[in-house]
């Protein structure tokens, strides 16, 4: 059975999730946000199997090097964000200067792909790219979880307005990818509380019908 634990890092209070399967002591990593000191504290005893990137926006990215380095584990993006890890500028770290200094890391060891299956912890993981809030943004499946990255919120969405954000393609991933799931599929977000795409299919004010 998957295990999620959700930490809310940073001053943009990044949700970042640690999982474990059935294997005790292995886990993955889902957007280790940044100030991730009480995410590292808590895998101290862990095997991280890999970091997976929803997309590589500053917030989202700062606790990517330190984690790697102590845990010597691989990290995955989508291909279309490929140089943001290493460019402040592309990741938005340079935009916000009172939030944060500028953010860089090596490369992504893997790239992510439409259609891709990821096989960690004992568990599947499909990979959908849901672009509009970022080119390369993605969500990831694990049964009935689903990590939306900032595309999809409780009662809300992603920002388009950011370089690379397109509204149009936001509307298209949500309506004709995330929507297209079964109604109790837990939708967990990159910003704020869990939801279901039951509730939002039904009460998001953002997507049209």
């Amino acid at each position: 059975m998957l295990k999620i634990e959700s930490f809310s890092l940073g001053p943009l209070q990044t949700n970042a999730y640690l999982l474990q399967g059935e294997e005790e002591g292995k886990a993955v990593i889902i957007d280790p946000g940044m100030n991730p000191a009480p995410l590292i504290r808590r895998i101290e005893h862990l095997d991280i199997e890999a970091i997976l990137l929803t997309h590589a926006h500053f917030d989202h990215i700062g606790g990517v090097e330190e984690i790697r380095k102590a845990k010597g584990c691989p990290v995955y993006l989508h291909s279309l964000e490929a140089g943001w890890l290493t460019s402040p500028k592309l990741n938005g770290s340079l935009l916000w200067p009172q939030v944060s200094g500028p953010i860089a890391t090596d490369e992504a060891e893997y790239d992510l792909a439409e259609g891709q299956t990821l096989s960690f912890i004992g568990e599947t993981f499909k990979v959908y790219h849901t672009p509009g809030h970022s080119p390369g943004s993605v969500s990831f499946l694990c049964g009935k979880h689903l990590f939306s990255g900032d595309v999809l919120f409780r009662a809300g969405v992603g920002r388009t307005d950011l370089p690379g954000g397109r509204e149009n393609d936001l509307i298209d991933s949500i309506r004709l990818k995330l929507y297209r799931f079964e109604d109790d599929v837990t939708v967990y977000p990159g910003h704020g509380p869990r939801t279901t795409v039951g509730y939002e299919r039904t009460h998001n004010p953002y997507v049209p019908e």
